[in-house]
């Protein structure tokens, strides 16, 4: 199964340093609840939807990562205070964390949560990114990347990708109106804007260049 995307300029995962604390994080993800589903949130801001999701599904290992230092400082507060077991904030670029720590379908969803729209430089999107195809690389098959945006163009451009570049198959719904997943969620709909859904499926049998790719010390 030959994949149009694999025409594209390739990501260079050996050119990345590890992250910081990396082998503190990868032996924290080896011995806690290694036999659970496991769920990566890119992004995850002060944990709103973090702790959320971890207290509505004990049974899955959720993994969230945010790189901004006071956002993850609140969110790993409140983490400690909430002593939710399946839940393991990470502090790091998650390019670099999910490069070095995660093996080839590991994952079975990956949460995009309102990331930022780089209006002024596109190619920092998440599905016009070379990285894209390694993040697909992480997810078992059948499993979803699930992005959320309350801009139009981000996700038309998206849905657009996803079908044409990614041969992901998909589909779009509008977020409830007393939806309250994260702090941006909240703040949007209660302005009275649209928020967009966008589930991206990863089919059995999908092929991308770093299938076998794992870091080797």
């Amino acid at each position: 199964m030959k994949l149009s995307h694999q025409h594209n300029r390739a990501f260079q995962p050996n050119k990345l340093h590890p992250p910081r604390d990396f082998d503190e994080a990868v032996r924290s993800i080896l011995t806690v609840n290694t036999h659970l589903p496991l769920i990566v949130e890119i992004g995850a801001g002060k944990g709103k939807h973090a702790l959320q999701y971890a207290k509505n599904f004990p049974n899955n290992t959720l993994i969230a990562i945010e790189r901004t230092s006071n956002k993850f400082q609140a969110f790993a507060k409140l983490a400690k205070q909430h002593n939710v077991p399946n839940l393991l904030p990470i502090h790091a670029d998650a390019i670099a964390w999910i490069v070095y720590a995660l093996a080839p379908k590991s994952v079975d969803a990956v949460y995009l949560l309102y990331p930022n729209p780089e209006p002024h430089n596109l190619n920092q999107q998440w599905l016009n990114m070379p990285f894209f195809e390694f993040l697909l690389s992480r997810l078992k098959d059948e499993g979803e990347v699930i992005l959320a945006t309350n801009i139009a163009s981000y996700m038309d451009n998206a849905q657009q990708q996803a079908k044409q570049i990614w041969q992901l198959p998909s589909q779009c719904s509008q977020v409830a109106t007393d939806s309250a997943r994260t702090h941006f969620e909240v703040k949007y709909l209660a302005r009275g804007e649209i928020c967009w859904q966008l589930n991206m499926r990863k089919p059995t049998g999908y092929i991308t260049r770093f299938d076998n790719w794992i870091y080797q010390k």
